[in-house]
């Protein structure tokens, strides 16, 4: 997912190794393997570590730095942070019970997640552009092997949130958690086996949604972000009406 006019220096090979080297970053750091007051290893220490150029290490640091990880000490080093502590948690919503709750919790997602996405494409930087692109891969390679692609599914939406570049997103997505992706609760909701999800259909739509993302345009962005989730609401509406259809049936 490229465009003709980004520059060398947002190359997709770059800016995924630029991503490599955050995500593991903050992951020692979330982790406590890191912890408030370490110096990070010097600049040739990470070049060694990740194999990668100075100017990979340098825009992955500056990365860190925005998102308030750690801090540079002009000769000294650059240093972890403490982390604010978290703001009480909690958003009062139900647990699902019936796909009706899942409908609804979509609508309330898309409310939050079709500006996020226009925010991702007016905002991001090329790590965070990286990051979301890596996720919809691995939910694509997911989808077309028959893994689990929950997971994978739910970062690729935690990205960008993330890419917002204001944390109240991925703060309200944390919160809900793995309720993001209600397809979990479908077993729950049907009593019985669901349907498989629409695989090809979903990675398409997440394509979409990272493409707009990568050429910068938010309305197209907004546009395949509500594509998507009230798309998905209008599925689950058909899997209720099939579900009351076959109650009916018993009868």
């Amino acid at each position: 997912m490229t465009s003709p006019s980004r520059s060398p220096s947002r190359a997709p090979g770059r800016r995924s190794l630029t991503a490599g080297v955050i995500e593991a970053l903050r992951g020692e750091i979330l982790s406590g393997a890191l912890t408030p007051g370490d110096r990070l290893p010097t600049e040739p220490a990470l070049i060694a570590r990740f194999g990668v150029s100075r100017t990979v290490i340098r825009e992955a640091i500056a990365e860190l730095r925005a998102d308030r990880l750690v801090e540079s000490r002009h000769g000294v080093g650059v240093f972890v942070l403490d982390r604010p502590a978290p703001e009480p948690t909690g958003i009062p919503l139900p647990a699902f019970s019936k796909i009706s709750d899942m409908i609804e919790e979509l609508e309330l997602r898309a409310a939050v997640e079709i500006e996020a996405a226009g925010l991702a494409a007016q905002r991001a930087s090329p790590a965070q552009e990286a990051e979301i692109e890596d996720c919809h891969r691995r939910f694509a390679q997911a989808a077309r092997s028959g893994a689990p692609s929950a997971e994978a599914d739910y970062a690729f939406h935690m990205a960008i949130a993330r890419a917002t570049n204001n944390p109240r997103f991925e703060l309200f997505l944390s919160q809900l958690g793995r309720r993001t992706i209600p397809r979990e609760k479908l077993r729950d909701a049907l009593g019985a086996n669901p349907p498989a999800p629409d695989h090809a259909r979903l990675e398409a739509e997440h394509a979409d949604v990272a493409e707009a993302i990568a050429r910068h345009d938010p309305g197209a962005a907004r546009a395949a972000m509500r594509a998507h989730l009230l798309g998905s609401a209008d599925r689950y509406r058909s899997l209720a009406r099939l579900a009351a259809t076959a109650e009916r049936g018993k009868a």
